[in-house]
This record gives C-alpha cells, sequence and structure tokens, in this order.
C-alpha cells in the first residue's frame, strides 16, 4: 500500500518560544487554550518520525515521538514499528499517569515512562524526541558531553548537553534520571543508549534532536584537527 505524505502543522509552530538563549528555567504555564489538536499534533509526530528515519537519527525500531496535547493528554508512538512507517492512526493516547486513554487502544512504546517523567518535571515541556543519532550516541558510549563553550550554534540553540549515567532502556531509574538533568537543559545523551531532546513543540523538539547530532559531527572533526596539529 501507498504512504499518505505528512507534513507538519502549521499550529504546532506558532507555539510562543523565546528563541535565541535556551528556553530552561522559564518554566511557563501555557492557557489550556494552546493546546495542539490530536489530529495536528499526530501529524507533527509522524512527520519528525519521517525526518528522523531519512537523516539516520532512527534505525529499525529505534527511539519513539510524543507530544503533551492537554493537561493530563500525551500523544506518542507505539512499541514495536519503524518510526518511518507511524501513522497518526497508530499513535497511542495516554494520560499522565500511563493509562492509556481514548478510542484508538494500543501499546506505546517500551520508553514512555521517560516521556512522562519529563513532562512532570518540566510544565514548558511539550513534546520529547529520543533517537539513536549515530556520532552524538557516540560521544554518549564514550561518556563525553557536548560542551557548548566549544560551538557557538550549540550555546545559543540547545545548552550544554550533559551524559545521563547509565540505567537499563524503559526502566524507571532510566526515566527518572532523565528527567533530573531536563529541569536544567533541553537536550541529553543517555550513557550507552542515544540522545533526548524537549521542547515547546515536536517540530522544536526535532530541530534540537538535528542540531545536536551536527554538533556532535563538528566537534569530533575538531578533536581530529587538533591530533593533527599536534604531531
Amino acid at each position: 500500500t501507498r504512504r499518505t505524505e505528512v507534513e507538519p502543522s502549521t499550529a504546532a509552530s506558532t507555539v510562543p518560544w523565546s528563541g535565541g538563549e535556551s528556553s530552561i528555567g522559564e518554566h511557563r504555564s501555557v492557557e489550556s487554550d494552546s493546546w495542539p489538536s490530536r489530529a495536528a499534533a499526530g501529524r507533527d509526530i509522524c512527520w519528525t518520525c519521517r525526518r528522523l528515519y531519512e537523516r539516520g537519527l532512527v534505525a529499525g525500531q529505534d527511539g519513539n515521538v510524543s507530544a503533551r496535547i492537554g493537561p493530563d493528554r500525551v500523544l506518542v508512538t507505539p512499541a514495536g514499528i519503524s518510526k518511518v512507517d507511524a501513522a497518526p492512526r497508530g499513535l497511542v493516547e495516554l494520560s499522565l499517569d500511563g493509562r492509556v486513554r481514548g478510542t484508538r487502544r494500543g501499546v506505546p512504546s517500551s520508553e514512555v515512562q521517560l516521556h512522562l517523567d519529563a513532562y512532570r518535571a518540566r510544565p514548558d515541556i511539550r513534546a520529547v524526541v529520543h533517537a539513536h543519532p549515530p556520532i552524538a550516541t557516540a560521544f554518549a558510549v564514550a561518556g563525553e558531553a557536548l560542551d557548548d563553550d566549544q560551538l557557538a550554534e550549540l550555546k545559543y540553540g540547545v545548552g550544554r548537553v550533559p551524559v545521563v549515567p547509565f540505567a537499563p532502556p524503559g526502566s524507571p531509574e532510566l526515566a527518572q534520571r532523565v528527567a533530573t538533568f531536563l529541569v536544567s537543559h533541553d537536550a541529553v545523551l543517555l550513557a550507552h543508549h542515544g540522545a533526548v531532546t524537549v521542547g515547546p513543540s515536536v517540530l522544536v523538539a526535532h530541530q534540537r534532536m538535528e542540531s545536536v547530532e551536527h554538533a556532535a559531527r563538528i566537534l569530533l572533526v575538531a578533536q581530529h584537527v587538533k591530533r593533527s596539529n599536534s604531531t
């Protein structure tokens, strides 16, 4: 069967954002009438999944994406699918306590607790993207953070990207550790695992994931250049 192309919703891109310096620390509350509709959030999630796949930031069943669509409602990708095949009808709606809601029942991602804890940790977070960008994940395996003082684009677009100590994927321990780091960061690396980015919309969270991988590539080349110049 032929897949229908998914375009990002215009509504999600209009969610207020300060731009420039990271919005960390503002923890602003947004009025309830600014929540995206399920349909709009679904389009943005599926569009983001397609972009992650096309750019090699996920493979196979890797990664998961979610959006907050109400004070007690979250829409998340289901378990067991390649992200390129994500479709709005297959997304799972949950309450913040993890119970499946809505008329379309499904099995949420096994790492959904990470998303729910992030939303509870910071009210301004409206979207969470977890992926396995290859170069950034290599930094995570090596236990090296991406320091924003080395790259202006990272400093003003994302901020420092620390490494969250290892805990098994899908475990409550990992979810709690990530939430603790996200209180003061918009992006984190997961030791031996991948990366997580957050934002006021799915599109911003996705942009930050691309920025994290791009920064990791630049910093990796910079390390090689430094070594070459020192010999």
